[in-house]
């Protein structure tokens, strides 16, 4: 048993270790190499890819292949393509075009998004199957996937790979790695359907009956509007930070030269956030829960407006990264566990897959489109040659606007969602 949690510790490890390669500082290399206003075109594709491919996938994984051998394929064409990526954007140097490096970027991450929802799937069907409880078992499992995320962020940024394309090679291998791994798995059963079925069953689209469930929908529908936050700091906090090079006072501070470290804070808290999901969850209940990590978005984006890498400033942006575990986890982790226990095993991966699509799908699309409109409005619209101190001003209401939606959204959940039950142990 313990060989088990140890196959999918593994497993967690290597998928957000493919992620954290290039997630939180792409973004830099991209406004180093003329493409700032493209920002969250890149950002955007994840979420425009999620919208289809995490359900498509997670049918095919319900209904025609083990789960664990759909990881395996997903990650085998992500790898090759982000590889291709990053070869392409080191040969091209400062001469790289946006057109080449997007086709290859957007085709990896279209086979990427799948496997958050498939590792999940994967990790539930063997707990269960193994006599072990999700809720209390998968966090202190999953926990180290935001490890496997922060040991990358670490390593790139001290490679020095923050502004290369270098950091899409080291994700393409670790995706081929794990292409590998993922086939020594344990494997997940297919649901045969037997005797005449319509093309509904056929197609596995089951899991999108869920929205006729009025809990369930409005579930889906607050995970659409809270997914609009979920990339907008992986897309700007790093060019945010490095903004602060253009004044002497804090060009060598660490927050600048070091900015993918910072960042990095975010995920140590999310993988104590995560430990604390089980107690949180048997306490609060799912609502209050989710509450919790909105209204943590609210705190992380309004205290990047309130800091500067000097001191005490920076101690803003130490504080907007520790509450970004509680924004993060306490809406994914959960929100996954909770359409786990609401929904069929036969439905499990579509199911996920339906949650992967309104969250990183709709709802992260929206907002990094979003986002990037209100930073070009605010910072990229600025005339050439605008001061450090407009610049700067210019980012501040950016964060207050992203803030402000997060609040809207907190009080509407709040007086919409209904109560859910408190499990007792």
């Amino acid at each position: 048993m313990k060989n088990l949690k140890f196959k999918l510790i593994v497993m967690n490890f290597l998928e957000f270790a493919v992620w954290g390669s290039y997630l939180t500082c792409m973004s830099r290399y991209l406004a180093l190499h003329g493409m700032g206003t493209h920002i969250g075109v890149f950002y955007s594709i994840q979420g425009i890819v999620s919208i289809f491919m995490p359900a498509l996938m997670g049918i095919v994984a319900d209904r025609w292949m083990p789960a664990q051998k759909v990881l395996s394929l997903c990650h085998c064409l992500a790898g090759l393509f982000m590889a291709g990526a990053g070869l392409y954007g080191v040969t091209a140097g400062d001469g790289v075009l946006f057109a080449p490096l997007f086709a290859l970027y957007a085709l990896s991450v279209a086979f990427f998004m799948p496997t958050i929802a498939l590792s999940n799937s994967v990790a539930f069907n063997a707990l269960v199957k193994g006599g072990y409880d999700t809720v209390k078992d998968f966090p202190p499992i999953r926990v180290f996937g935001t490890v496997g995320f922060i040991v990358m962020m670490w390593v790139v940024d001290l490679l020095g790979f923050q502004s290369t394309a270098h950091q899409f090679i080291v994700s393409g291998s670790l995706s081929l790695i794990l292409a590998a791994y993922s086939l020594s798995l344990p494997n997940c059963d297919i649901k045969k359907v037997e005797g005449k079925t319509d093309w509904v069953d056929a197609l596995g689209l089951k899991a999108f009956a869920l929205f006729k469930q009025p809990k369930m929908a409005l579930f889906f529908i607050f995970c659409m509007f809270l997914g609009v936050s979920l990339q907008i700091t992986n897309g700007f906090a790093n060019p945010f930070l490095a903004s602060f090079g253009a004044n002497p006072e804090w060009a060598e501070t660490f927050a600048v030269k070091h900015s993918n470290m910072l960042i990095s804070i975010s995920q140590v808290c999310e993988a104590v956030c995560i430990l604390l999901i089980p107690f949180f969850l048997k306490r609060f209940g799912i609502k209050n829960v989710i509450l919790m990590a909105m209204l943590a978005w609210v705190l992380r984006f309004a205290f990047f407006a309130m800091g500067d890498p000097g001191m005490p400033g920076v101690l803003f942006f130490v504080l907007s990264c520790i509450v970004y575990g509680f924004a993060f986890d306490f809406f994914n982790i959960s929100g996954a566990l909770y359409v786990d226990q609401e929904v069929d095993p036969g439905m499990r991966s579509s199911a996920q897959g339906l949650f992967m699509m309104m969250t990183n799908g709709v709802g992260a699309t929206v907002g990094t489109l979003s986002a990037q409109a209100v930073v070009n409005h605010f910072v990229y619209s600025l005339p050439e040659g605008a001061g450090f101190m407009q610049v700067w001003d210019g980012w501040k209401l950016s964060w207050y606007s992203f803030a402000g939606y997060a609040l809207v959204v907190a009080i509407a959940f709040w007086m919409f969602f209904p109560k859910t039950p408190v499990k007792k142990d």
